[in-house]
């Protein structure tokens, strides 16, 4: 099931304008985090070097007393994390057990064992950041060296020297950094939000003159073209566009063409035929009363020219109601008549009210066109009679402000594969009877006839047995606007006698 209101909320401008925001949401948070990462590194390692040489300096001044003095390595200490930068230091010595530091314990839990190794086997010192209690500290270890008079080579002393400095200011401008970052993404989206609507509009302008241009032309319109702008790929798009629209309205125009002439043809030819076909009709009449003075073989071909001058006379007047209907030029004459006495004429005017079962209910007032209502029963009657088996029976209903006409033999049904062609002009279910007395338009003729009343046909097979035609009329009459211009099937002559047998569909 398809949801409007789900299906503009994804369409293609507020897909289009997240596209973009994500776009321009990952390129900030990427910058975002390269600039971070440089900004951390470069005032950590502004910050580290400095306090590693300015350590390095002050241990290669200090020269202390052996043995050592406990408290006067202490005010040494002290006065090496007087001269402290870029943080003040807390100063920590190592000498074998000796253990001696100007600040308080926190210096103990930072230090770890792999900064002490690593102190007492460089001479050049090393240093590690350590994270304790969500606090940062850059530790430093250096070794004391003393220099052999013997070669002038200096080792070391044996005594170690740690700094741990606070990275507190460092880590606030870091943070600083984050909330920069942090604070600047929204205002760069809603920013970013007005390139982006306008780069959809300018995107979707052409494709909504597309859609408005395959909407005019699927109502009819095959001279639509687009305004061709620019020179980018929406420009091709209108290009090839209008190139296949002035190619459809070409071929459609030579189909229209040929359709017009393909009628005016049928409908001349067929009212050519009706002069000849008269006098030859009047002749085969006279022949017919005559044959039966003739010998057996002249009668026999006698009445068979004049059943052949019959079937090719309703067929000429068959394809100029066709033509008439194909031209658009079927009109209705409608007034309100009794549908049962109406049904109750056509039976009784063919002789067919002894064959046919009807169940007819009185009142049933319908606005209709009497004279196509007749070929509409006439037609369906005569094929159920023809190609399905009696009894036929004929219903007649209303409900809801519709008349129900339908028809139904005991026959054996339509095929499956009939079923969907039986109101196709010209169609036999039969091919070993395309020379039979039907000409295959007479449920096509039907059809037309009862879409110029406004109303439907359908064709089935009873649950019981047999084919079920039911037509639908609306009981008010056809719509305005309903008649000649609606496209309707012109009607037979519906005079009584007249062989309504169209087509074997039901065969």
């Amino acid at each position: 099931m398809r949801i409007p209101g789900a299906a503009a909320a994804f369409g293609v401008r507020p897909r289009l304008v997240l596209a973009f925001l994500l776009v321009a949401a990952v390129s900030a948070v990427t910058t975002a985090a390269l600039t971070y990462r440089e900004a951390r590194s470069a005032v950590l390692e502004r910050a580290q070097d400095t306090a590693v040489a300015s350590f390095r300096e002050e241990v290669e001044r200090f020269v202390p007393g052996l043995p050592l003095d406990r408290e006067g390595v202490r005010w040494q200490l002290y006065d090496i994390a007087a001269r402290s930068k870029p943080h003040p230091w807390i100063v920590f010595a190592e000498y074998g057990s000796v253990r001696v530091s100007s600040g308080d314990r926190v210096v103990s839990g930072v230090l770890t064992a792999e900064l002490r190794r690593s102190a007492r086997t460089s001479p050049r010192g090393t240093f590690q950041r350590v994270v304790k209690g969500g606090d940062a500290y850059l530790t430093i270890g250096m070794p004391v060296m003393t220099r052999v008079v013997a070669g002038g080579r200096a080792v070391p002393s044996g005594l170690v020297l740690y700094a741990v400095m606070p990275m507190v200011n460092e880590e606030t401008d870091i943070d600083a950094l984050v909330t920069a970052a942090r604070d600047g993404a929204l205002p760069g989206l809603a920013v970013a939000l007005v390139p982006a609507l306008f780069a959809a509009r300018s995107v979707l302008r052409p494709v909504r003159e597309l859609r408005r241009a395959a909407h005019s032309m699927g109502g009819g319109q095959l001279d639509t073209r687009i305004t061709v702008r620019g020179r980018d790929e929406m420009a091709d798009l209108a290009r090839t566009f209008n190139t296949s629209a002035a190619r459809l309205e070409h071929s459609v125009r030579e189909l229209r063409d040929a359709g017009v002439r393909a009628r005016r043809f049928a409908s001349d030819v067929s009212h050519e035929l009706r002069t000849p076909l008269a006098g030859m009709l009047a002749v085969t009449d006279v022949l017919d009363e005559d044959a039966g003075t003739l010998d057996p073989d002249t009668a026999r071909a006698v009445r068979l020219i004049s059943a052949e001058t019959g079937k090719l006379a309703v067929l000429v007047e068959d394809l100029m109601e066709m033509s008439r209907f194909d031209a658009r030029v079927a009109e209705l004459n409608t007034d309100e008549v009794d549908a049962a006495e109406a049904v109750r004429s056509t039976l009784s005017d063919r002789k067919w009210h002894d064959r046919v079962r009807t169940e007819l209910p009185e009142g049933v007032r319908v606005r209709l066109d009497p004279r196509r209502f007749d070929v509409v029963v006439a037609n369906l009657v005569g094929n159920a009679l023809h190609h399905g088996a009696e009894p036929v029976t004929v219903r007649v209903s209303a409900r809801a402000g519709v008349l129900l006409v339908e028809v139904r033999d005991e026959g054996p049904g339509i095929a499956d594969d009939v079923l969907p062609h039986v109101f196709d002009r010209f169609y036999k279910a039969d091919s070993a009877r395309s020379r039979s007395s039907g000409s295959g338009l007479g449920l096509a003729i039907t059809q037309e006839n009862v879409r110029l009343h406004g109303g439907t046909i359908r064709a089935r097979n009873a649950p019981g047995g047999g084919a079920l035609f039911t037509v639908e009329l609306p009981l008010g009459g056809p719509a305005p606007g309903v008649g000649a211009a609606d496209g309707g099937a012109a009607a037979y002559r519906g005079a009584p006698g007249y062989d309504t047998d169209r087509t074997e569909a039901t065969a």
